[in-house]
């Protein structure tokens, strides 16, 4: 079986993706409610978490 890599999106990605400023979605990892990894300084959001906290701002406001 085999998988795709993930997508790892950089911060002006997700900022350009949801249309936040960068403070909202550096607040969002912040608050752990957008997952990111970081390797040195350099700062990666997977897509997949990205649609999971669009999914569940949907579940929220339902």
């Amino acid at each position: 079986m085999t998988t795709t890599p993930a997508q790892l999106l950089t911060v002006p990605e997700v900022m350009a993706r949801l249309r936040y400023g960068r403070s909202k979605v550096y607040d969002l990892i912040r608050s752990k409610r957008l997952v990111s990894i970081t390797e040195g300084r350099l700062r990666r959001i997977p897509e997949s978490a990205v649609h999971d906290y669009i999914r569940d701002r949907i579940e929220e406001a339902a």
